[in-house]
């Protein structure tokens, strides 16, 4: 099982801290992000489990966080993940469109990997940028007014960065 490095477990405690004894549930949500980028970009089973065995809580507790929310992927992710907006505005701005076509170019569909582990296809929630539709996030940082044009583009930055950091 994965363990975090003490200088995680510190930073752990110390969000711990801030909430009352009997009510550290709620440090779930940023201690989740803590073990997902520690732990390869996703949570497994095993994780979530040390997760709530470091919270003292019921693991379905955890598990319960974890599937609703889409920022946190229960399966390995690829290194560039494409979480493309799928509510009504973004809707209305041709996602569905964008969607495909994204799926098409890489050969996945939506919730996949590509083979070579660079690329996955993931529709979310509202994203909270609406007058930009259709639009994505890559990492941190959003992807607007997307076109085919666009996303090719965004495609052949992610393989010219991965290229370039191998």
């Amino acid at each position: 099982m994965n363990k975090f490095s003490e200088e995680k477990l510190a930073k752990v405690k110390e969000l711990i801290s801030h909430y009352p004894e009997g009510k550290q549930k709620s440090a779930l949500l940023p201690v989740l992000h803590i073990a997902q980028d520690t732990f390869g970009g996703w949570l497994s089973a095993d994780t979530m489990d040390y997760v709530a065995e470091l919270l003292s809580i019921n693991p379905i507790e955890v598990y319960e966080v974890a599937t609703f929310y889409s920022m946190y992927n229960l399966k390995p992710v690829g290194k560039y993940m494409f979480e493309v907006c799928q509510t009504g505005p973004c809707m209305l701005k041709g996602c569905d469109d964008i969607i495909g076509y994204i799926g098409n170019t890489l050969g996945i569909k939506p919730g996949e990997t590509t083979t070579d582990g660079l690329f996955t296809l993931k529709t979310v929630e509202c994203l909270g940028a609406c007058g930009y539709a259709p639009m994505m996030q890559l990492g941190k940082s959003y992807r607007e007014h997307l076109t085919k044009e666009k996303v090719d583009a965004i495609i052949a930055e992610c393989r010219k960065s991965a290229a370039t950091n191998n």
